[in-house]
């Protein structure tokens, strides 16, 4: 027997949401028509191109590959014996996200009011005495992630980030190495001037700078579209586009975004996808128990998988004053023990992760195939 998620309720206010949308839509379609009977060519041309840019944009969200995100607890930090400790346990969720080719990271604090700051940029480049451990969580987590030849560029020298050499390389497929061509590689702009006023240096890691076709600032992090041509002596502009692009195009692992949230509420509502996420799963040694290959999970465009600090999701919900008085199952589309029969009395965050999200491989799978057909 399969097992299917309930919707949560927040599920339900997306759907009705969705719903009264589209009737709108319609009435408006409707109008429209009527309007066109009364006002001739002019109005068919706006319908129609109204109408092709509908078909654009359902076409552009066709083209979007599903997305998995998941979201941790910042807490788990400050239960690290020492800054060694800490920033292998960083690490180890970073090398679980890669591996899982996870797309976006949440770290979220316990805080009652929201909050969209992001600690690493309030905090002293040179200063760890009053990093909290979310803030630290996210630094470990943005460096590792950024390709080794653009790490100098891109963060300062920073206490909480010495021991980060000790830890294993990401390894992921924008790690490119000097010698690599890629379809796509990522870069940093530089302030060095081009003749072309409209043009701007990047550094891709490779032996040569390559020129990218529009203006902006050093020091911002690009992914540029390296095309065909392999020489670089050749000083045609490259073209910088879209973090997702090599994802949508080629079907290429790019990583994974990191996002700050003050509490759990702020996961759900700062969702950057359009439409927000569409499927919450919470994780929990109180969770429904069901076989991985018995679980399926409904088609989805952004799926976020929750998982808790150290006193679990109860803990983070009870204190968010956005969700006071819900019940955990209430905010969860699914509630779910993706270890049961355990032989320790815990089950540390790191290894929840890794567990649940290999858990997941199937269900996703056989959810993401029917989203594609």
């Amino acid at each position: 027997m399969k097992y299917k998620p309930q919707r949560s309720k927040m599920g339900k206010r997306r759907q009705r949401a969705e719903a009264k949308t589209e009737a709108e839509r319609i009435e408006n379609d409707k109008a429209e028509n009527e309007l066109e009977l009364t006002n001739g060519d002019s109005h068919k041309k706006k319908k129609k191109r109204r109408r092709n840019k509908a078909r654009d944009e359902r076409d552009k969200e066709a083209k979007e590959r599903p997305t998995v995100s998941i979201a941790v607890s910042g807490s788990i930090i400050n239960n690290a014996q020492s800054l060694e400790l800490a920033t292998r346990l960083a690490g180890q969720i970073a090398r679980a996200a890669t591996i899982f080719r996870i797309d976006e990271v949440v770290v979220f604090d316990n805080k009652s009011s929201s909050e969209k700051e992001d600690p690493t940029v309030t905090t002293d480049n040179n200063s760890d005495e009053n990093e909290s451990g979310g803030a630290f969580f996210i630094r470990i987590l943005r460096y590792l992630e950024t390709p080794q030849y653009l790490r100098r560029a891109l963060f300062p020298k920073h206490n909480n980030l010495r021991f980060v050499g000790m830890l294993p390389p990401l390894d992921a497929p924008h790690h490119l190495r000097k010698h690599e061509w890629a379809p796509f590689r990522e870069g940093v702009t530089l302030n060095e001037k081009v003749s072309n006023s409209g043009e701007t240096l990047v550094d891709v890691g490779l032996s040569k700078n390559v020129v990218v076709n529009q203006a902006l600032e050093p020091g911002i992090r690009v992914t540029v579209a390296m095309g065909t041509n392999r020489n670089l002596d050749d000083d045609s502009p490259r073209q910088v586009v879209s973090l997702s692009r090599p994802r949508e195009e080629a079907g290429m692992y790019w990583g994974y975004r990191v996002r700050y949230a003050s509490n759990i509420s702020s996961v759900f509502k700062d969702c950057p996808y359009r439409g927000g996420y569409d499927l919450l799963i919470g994780t929990s040694e109180h969770g429904l128990i069901i076989n991985s290959s018995e679980l399926s999970l409904p088609s989805f465009r952004h799926l976020l998988i929750a998982f808790g600090g150290l006193a679990g999701l109860e803990e983070s919900i009870e204190e968010d004053s956005n969700l006071k008085c819900k019940n955990v199952r209430e905010v969860f589309d699914s509630y779910l023990n993706t270890c049961p029969h355990q032989g320790s009395r815990t089950i540390r965050t790191e290894e929840a992760i890794f567990i649940s999200l290999q858990y997941f491989q199937e269900p996703i799978s056989r959810a993401m195939q029917r989203v594609q057909h």
